[in-house]
């Protein structure tokens, strides 16, 4: 035991300069904390005094057991293999200062870059496009015997899982991380991967050399490669459940994924029964407001029908009354007519007058009435004299017994001008009779 701490020792010398830690007791704990990886307590202390939360924690035994009542994120993490033996570890030690130098310096360029030149990803211009490359360029390098990859934007994958209450995994691709490849090769398109992906949830990736795969990396703030991030609907809200970082093996995957999704099923199962509740409650409501749109429609239709009556019957009393008028004014311009006719006779003649024509008229109404007129005035004098009469209908035709003729008092196109009694061949007394024409 004691060898094997003066073996350590030079590790806690290494890790206090680099750290500035000057307790040879805090140097041992914090590399016991990571397993006596040097390189991640390290950056992890460097964190720790910038206050940046831990980015290396060591991959737990077994999965870790979240409590699904809180919001906290399953995180997985697996670390790279630890150096073994002397002569690794004498190799690790030497690359060490290089890496950090050099990593350190890349991180200083790449900030003071984003000052002078925007990066070009951060403007995305064809997402779809950026997923259609990432597809066809795994496909060229991998094979086509994958998993199924969403073919849409990352918003709109989003949107389905929250539609079809799936769960949503995100890969993110790093082309340059030297795990990526391993990653893709044997664990990605393992078969029973593939399976567990195709029949399980929705899968979107992307590269975040593209700008679509950038933004989301922006978003989701993954630490290392390869990244997996599992998202489904929790609490009404599109959430990040679960993350795995690291080369992780077709096994582990498989359990990880299994067991992100067992601890959160419960929350899609009532995602899925409230929105049964909500459909039933909208159904419920809909089928009340369509009864209701129903009976308001019976109800206008029947106003509407009312309305209508009252006002064919508004119309009708109009009609009518519009009738009466017209009817007394009918009548009135009638008797008008007729006393302007009676004043316009010539004077009836004298009984002594040898000229005279005695007339006697047979009316509709079996009266008669008589009336001496000459001979050499025009038939039209005698239709003026029954037309003023308040016995006489209002159209009406004069007719002669022998011979049997209708006499041409009004003018027409046979006769422009009627003709004079003499003429017409009426004799000193006649009868003639009125033939009521107002219904024709």
């Amino acid at each position: 035991m004691q060898g094997q701490e003066e073996e350590m020792i030079p590790f806690c010398f290494c890790m206090g300069d680099l750290t500035g830690i000057e307790s040879m007791d805090q140097c041992r704990h914090t590399l016991e904390q990571h397993n006596w990886n040097i390189e991640a307590a390290v950056q992890d202390r460097l964190n720790e005094q910038e206050g940046v939360p831990s980015v290396f924690n060591p991959p737990p035994s077994r999965p870790l057991q979240v409590n699904t009542a809180d919001h906290r994120i399953y995180s997985y993490v697996v670390s790279r293999p630890q150096p073994r033996g002397l002569l690794g570890w004498g190799y690790y030690l030497i690359m060490l200062p290089f890496r950090f130098t050099y990593y350190t310096i890349l991180d200083i360029f790449r900030f003071a870059l984003r000052f002078i030149r925007p990066d070009p990803r951060s403007r995305v211009t064809d997402p779809v496009g950026d997923i259609v490359s990432f597809m066809h360029s795994f496909e060229e390098k991998y094979g086509r015997a994958h998993p199924v990859f969403y073919q849409g934007t990352y918003s709109q994958a989003l949107n389905d899982a929250k539609r079809e209450l799936r769960f949503l995994l995100v890969y993110l691709h790093g082309d340059d991380h030297q795990d990526s490849d391993e990653f893709c090769r044997n664990t990605l398109c393992a078969p029973e991967v593939i399976s567990l992906i195709n029949t399980r949830m929705l899968f979107w990736a992307c590269s975040t050399n593209k700008p679509e795969g950038y933004r989301v990396s922006q978003a989701l703030r993954e630490n290392t490669y390869p990244f997996l991030a599992m998202i489904m609907l929790k609490d009404r809200r599109m959430t990040v459940v679960g993350r795995l970082e690291g080369l992780i093996q077709p096994d582990d995957l498989i359990n990880q994924l299994t067991f992100i999704m067992d601890a959160n099923q419960t929350y899609l199962v009532s995602e899925r029964l409230e929105r049964e509740e909500r459909n039933q409650t909208q159904v419920l409501r809909q089928q009340q407001d369509e009864a209701y749109l129903a009976s308001l429609r019976a109800d206008q239709e029947k106003e509407r029908k009312k309305r209508e009556e009252r006002e064919r019957k508004r119309r009708k009393e109009e009609e009518v009354q519009q009738q009466k008028l017209a009817e007394e004014r009918r009548r009135r311009n009638l008797q008008e007519e007729k006393e302007r006719k009676l004043e316009c006779l010539p004077p009836e003649p004298s009984p002594d007058d040898p000229e005279s024509v005695k007339i006697i008229f047979k009316l509709p109404n079996d009266s008669r009435v008589e009336r001496r007129f000459h001979f050499s005035q025009s038939l039209t004098v005698i239709h003026d004299f029954l037309f003023s009469l308040k016995e006489s209908p209002e159209k009406f035709q004069i007719e002669a017994n022998f011979p049997r003729r209708v006499l041409p008092c009004i003018p027409s196109e046979e006769w422009p001008n009627p003709p004079t009694l003499q003429e017409a061949g009426l004799s000193h007394t006649e009868v003639l009779f009125v033939q009521d024409l107002t219904d024709e």
